[in-house]
């Protein structure tokens, strides 16, 4: 069999789609989120349901969202579309790991923000970067319910 070419590889390789998905993912919600904080939501504070809440966090809300719902489309058709989990259950499944990630993601902006004093926009992406990994392995596992067995073993049929 001829060798493939390294971009054949690449393109074949769940952790470099997901890592261009989440890219993508991430872009929307930086991007989002830094047109937010800055042209939409430029007071300090809001009062949302009865609540006091930051700018830094209200953007961080709306973006979080529009990168989860791209992050999902291009996850599930371009890096995990051999999963015969269904749709429902696997957004249901996606959504519930965003949840976990929105907190984390909150928790880690807060501190980046309020205790090491970084500017907003540079504290998102910080955050989300810290907790990116995780991401692929929990998606991975749980959203689209494939084993890391059998990932290494499609990479051992694929070296052979």
């Amino acid at each position: 069999m001829a060798k493939q070419s390294l971009g054949k590889k690449m393109l074949d390789n769940d952790v470099v789609k997901f890592v261009f998905s989440a890219g993508i993912g991430f872009l929307v919600d930086v991007s989002a989120y830094y047109i937010l904080f800055h042209n939409v939501f430029t007071d300090q504070t809001y009062h949302v349901f009865g609540f006091v809440v930051r700018n830094s966090t209200l953007a961080f809300s709306i973006s979080y969202i529009m990168g989860v719902v791209v992050n999902f489309i291009i996850t599930k058709y371009f890096v995990f579309h051999q999963s015969t989990t269904s749709s429902s259950k696997q957004f249901f499944r996606f959504v519930s790991v965003a949840i976990v990630g929105y907190f984390a993601n909150l928790t880690l902006l807060k501190v980046y923000i309020q205790a090491f004093h970084f500017y907003p926009p540079i504290a998102r992406p910080a955050a989300a970067l810290t907790l990116f990994f995780a991401s692929y392995f929990i998606h991975r596992m749980f959203s689209f319910s494939l084993s890391l067995r059998h990932h290494v073993s499609e990479a051992e049929q694929t070296n052979s």
